[in-house]
This record gives structure tokens, sequence and C-alpha cells, in this order.
């Protein structure tokens, strides 16, 4: 199971993690595994490249975890673009969870803390 943690902090989305394979296919034939890491790299480079942000990324292959961070002090507008390109995020893997609820999970944790 794909579980994908959102993190709160004060109604803001501060980042996700994302850990695990989904277990609907084989590693490599995985479509539920391919539309979570396509999702997430689409958020990461708009974030990071076409906004030229700083957003922290961590990958960690051993348990298959994806780790995003923005990063604070973003001024208004960005700050609104990033909080659009999340909640969506958010509402995609929900539907995603819809569809195979045995391979993807959605949660929401209010934490104002950071593992970078």
């Amino acid at each position: 199971m794909t579980t994908v943690q959102f993190r709160m902090e004060g109604g803001r989305i501060t980042g996700f993690d994302a850990v695990g394979h989904s277990g609907y296919a084989e590693e490599g034939s995985d479509i539920v595994c391919a539309a979570v890491t396509s999702a997430v790299r689409l958020v990461e480079a708009t974030v990071n490249d076409v906004l030229g942000l700083a957003a922290s990324v961590k990958v960690r292959e051993k348990d298959a975890a994806i780790l995003f961070r923005l990063p604070g002090g973003l001024d208004p507008m960005t700050e609104n673009t990033c909080q659009s390109l999340l909640t969506g995020l958010m509402v995609y893997f929900t539907q995603l969870h819809d569809e195979y609820p045995d391979n993807v999970e959605v949660l929401e944790e209010d934490e104002p803390s950071s593992p970078f």
C-alpha cells in the first residue's frame, strides 16, 4: 500500500510523505505506483523548476518514500499557488484512493515539524 500523508500547519499544507509500493502489480508494471510517482514529480517540478523555489525533496529508496516540504516565508501569491498545487494533489490522491482503496491511503496530520 502507498500511504500519502499530507503535513498541515495551521490550515497550510506544508508538504507530504508518499511511502510504500501500492502492491497493485509487480514493480515496473504497477499503474498505481506510476500514477503516484507522476503526480508527485509534476508538483515537485512545478514548485522547484517552474516557480524557482527551494522545496525540500528527500527520496528514500529503501522504503520507497518521497518526502516533500515547502519552504517557509513565501510571498502571498506564491503561497497561494503552492497551496492550490498541493490541494489539487490531495484531491487527486483522494480520487485515486476511491478507485484503488486497497492500494492508496491518504492521511492528513497537523504537526509543525520537519524531518529535514
